[in-house]
């Protein structure tokens, strides 16, 4: 089956793919698409995610793959810019071990690639709260705080809720499970394309020294952080978010706002 993908812009020349995080879609790049009118745009819903829930199971293989098949039928010159978030990030690496080739340019944030303390208990736990949580989980306080956690405009809470509201807990069991387990493949060290890897200094210890490992393992990448930022980076300030893409995808030096990984000796 098809991902739904949203697609802007067709008529220009390059491709950029936006992939969302977990539990999300792919209206948190709105205000990418909206800055990005002179690129092809497509926005893909991940599987069991927003208009693509129905696509199971969720896995960052399977994702990947479909993700590649994408590019190779809608994206100009079978080519694309990659830009992912959080789970979308970890779909991207395992595209550049597998299928480099069919990728331009590549923006991930918030990657996780190492082992939370407790991963299996954590996920026993969540098993078990999974049932409790169902019932609320489209409570309007619960997506409001889910909201405050990741720092998302309140404007967005029709889109939040909505996303919510078509995830189910086995679902999101699944999409953890990828998402904690998800590891370096192999085959990096090969990968000659550019890679920026970014996030934000309020993102968890894990993330950032998961950036770290990233950076160590592909040739041709560099690592950033933006200061006083949490995870959702791109929602919590996009104009800085859209003029590092263009100038990545543009190869031009960054600019202000962001601080190199290695100013960071400490992570």
């Amino acid at each position: 089956m098809n991902l739904w993908v949203k697609e802007t812009g067709q008529k220009n020349p390059e491709t950029i793919i936006f992939l969302h995080g977990g539990g999300l879609a792919g209206w948190i790049w709105d205000e990418q698409v909206k800055s990005f009118q002179d690129y092809h745009c497509l926005v893909p819903d991940l599987p069991e995610h927003g208009q693509s829930a129905h696509i199971k199971p969720f896995t960052i293989e399977g994702a990947a793959r479909m993700v590649v098949e994408l590019i190779r039928t809608r994206a100009h010159n079978g080519k694309a810019h990659l830009v992912g978030l959080s789970l979308g990030a970890q779909i991207i690496v395992q595209i550049l071990a597998t299928h480099p080739e069919v990728v331009d340019h590549a923006l991930i944030t918030g990657t996780l690639l190492r082992t939370i303390p407790h991963t299996e208990t954590l996920l026993k736990l969540l098993n078990y709260t999974f049932k409790a949580y169902e019932p609320v989980k489209n409570t309007k306080f619960f997506i409001k705080a889910n909201m405050r956690t990741y720092n998302i405009s309140k404007g967005y809470f029709d889109k939040f809720k909505e996303s919510t509201q078509q995830i189910n807990g086995d679902s999101l069991h699944r999409i953890l499970h990828e998402n904690l387990f998800f590891r370096l493949p192999t085959g990096l060290e090969r990968v000659t394309v550019p890679v920026l890897v970014m996030l934000g200094e309020k993102d968890y210890k894990v993330i950032k020294e998961s950036a770290r490992d990233l950076v160590k393992v592909l040739p041709n990448s560099k690592g950033y952080v933006v200061p006083k930022r949490g995870h959702v980076w791109n929602m919590e300030s996009p104009e800085l978010f859209n003029k590092i893409l263009r100038n990545f995808t543009t190869e031009r030096p960054l600019g202000h706002g962001v601080k190199p990984l290695s100013h960071y000796p400490g992570l």
